[in-house]
């Protein structure tokens, strides 16, 4: 086995980057560490300009040829990537719990199935991309989709692979070939990746994997003259790094950035469901992007609702991810254990009361939290803690609700309970938030356009949105009877 391998609980993963379809070691490296107990999993290349200019001339080489190929035959080539992974659904199940701590039963029955997923939705939905030919005063409007060039994609670490392939996958079927960062984090899944992807069949330099940290290799990708589009997942400090990087080279960007979503609260609601969906906002350890971490409650009904919530929220079992019985796993690194305690910290020392929670345990794990008596303008209800903390606030109308929904900076997503279906068109209707759920959550589409409002993102991507981001929309118009036969 080489030097570069690490295995990971059985399963042999290369630690270099993927460059022009070959393995490409890093002088230096950079500690991947397992959140479930804080072992370091090994050693990972860090990459700096020099592997980001190779991996973006590498896929500046590749587009021409993967660009001109047929869509049938770049169809048959994600779909057999899909295979792949479908293939190694365990192996990469148990590295990205190993990696980032989320729950092994999540991956094995959700998360991983959805890599295919995206694989297989872009590859069809590619087949019968078409916009209807209409006509200007006789002239023929004819819309096509042009691959634009090499894709920066930089995804985030609390669902790697999947977030991946949501932009790989339409990256790649848009005929455009791909330079993937993934965060420092959870790089592993990411490598596995490339090659089910070269075992698939794809060209070399089509995909490419380069692994470090964001100031030393993702400034130089970002920047880069030759970068056609950039997809980024994250937070938006470092977006607002990267638009600032793209402005000198006026690289279209595709931003899903944080949120402070609500989640609404009638009194005729139906209680249960209502409870439900609250405690489901624990999920991945709070650690998700959409989650309804502002809970809004009728007044008439806070207090039995809190007093469900407790006990059933009290009752989640947290623990080892690789458990089956383990609801909440641990939060990804030190650095975020200390963001969440000190969010918390300061929340109550302002005068929150912490109904269930509020505290650290041992290793990298924080108890699920609930904060109540919090202020609508204070930093715990109007920044995002991505963690297992949840605010509770109470209103005593629509108009209430509404105003308290929408008074942050981001506009990601909304959920609502509520159990008559004109409140729920009219509250809806008044949100700002790129999805509302209405008496669910977390229902997700590919053909649904996905992304967020205000700080919460830039753009849209899923079905034909994600062609019109990661292509170059060309009209041609031809005259009628315009044709002259010279013979």
């Amino acid at each position: 086995m080489s030097a570069h391998t690490l295995t990971v609980a059985g399963v042999a993963v290369d630690t270099r980057h993927w460059i022009g379809g070959e393995r490409v070691a890093s002088p230096q490296t950079f500690p991947d560490v397992s959140p479930i107990d804080g072992g370091t999993i090994g050693e990972i290349s860090r990459g700096t300009a020099g592997e980001a200019a190779a991996a973006v001339a590498a896929a500046q080489a590749a587009f021409p040829a993967w660009a001109a190929t047929s869509r049938t035959e770049r169809a048959r080539i994600l779909h057999a990537i899909a295979d792949g992974v479908e293939k190694r659904l365990e192996e990469l199940a148990i590295v990205e719990t190993t990696d980032n701590g989320a729950l092994l039963r999540s991956h094995r029955r959700g998360v991983m199935p959805r890599v295919a997923h995206n694989f297989r939705f872009f590859a069809d939905w590619l087949l019968k991309l078409e916009h209807e030919d209409f006509e200007t005063r006789g002239h023929t409007n004819h819309v096509s989709w042009d691959p634009a060039g090499p894709c920066v994609l930089i995804t985030p670490w609390n669902a790697p692979l999947m977030l991946a392939t949501w932009k790989v996958a339409p990256a790649l079927a848009a005929g455009n070939t791909v330079v993937l960062k993934p965060a420092e984090w959870s790089p592993l899944t990411a490598s596995l990746l490339a090659d089910i992807a070269a075992e698939a069949g794809l060209p070399a330099g089509v995909l490419n994997v380069v692994q470090g940290y964001g100031a030393e290799i993702g400034d130089a990708l970002t920047s880069h003259p030759d970068v056609r589009r950039i997809s980024f997942t994250g937070s938006v400090p470092t977006a607002q790094r990267i638009a600032e990087s793209a402005a000198a080279n006026l690289t279209p960007l595709s931003l899903e950035l944080g949120g402070k979503s609500p989640l609404l609260v009638f009194a005729d609601a139906d209680l249960d469901l209502a409870v439900d969906l609250a405690v489901e906002q624990y999920d991945n350890a709070g650690q998700v992007c959409l989650a309804g971490t502002r809970l809004l409650v009728e007044e008439t009904v806070a207090e039995e609702f809190t007093r469900r919530f407790a006990e059933k929220a009290s009752a989640l079992k947290q623990g080892d991810p690789r458990a089956e019985a383990t609801d909440i796993g641990p939060t990804i690194h030190p650095r975020q254990l200390e963001k969440i305690d000190g969010f918390v910290r300061r929340a109550v020392a302002a005068g929150a009361r912490a109904v269930i929670g509020g505290h650290r345990k041992d290793g990298q794990y924080y108890a699920p939290t609930l904060l109540t008596d919090v202020a609508q303008d204070s930093e715990i209800v109007q920044e995002e803690v991505f963690g297992p903390v949840l605010t509770l606030q109470t209103f005593t109308d629509e108009e209430e609700a509404v105003r308290l929904a929408n008074d942050t900076r981001f506009g990601l997503a909304a959920t609502l309970a509520t159990g008559d279906p004109e409140r729920a068109e009219r509250v809806t209707a008044r949100l700002v938030a790129g999805t509302v759920w209405v008496n669910c959550f977390f229902v997700r589409d590919l053909r649904a356009p996905f992304g967020g409002s205000r700080l919460s993102g830039v753009g849209r991507e899923g079905g034909t949105w994600s062609f019109d981001f990661y292509c170059d929309l060309r009209n041609t118009v031809t005259a009628p009877n315009g044709w002259t036969n010279h013979g």
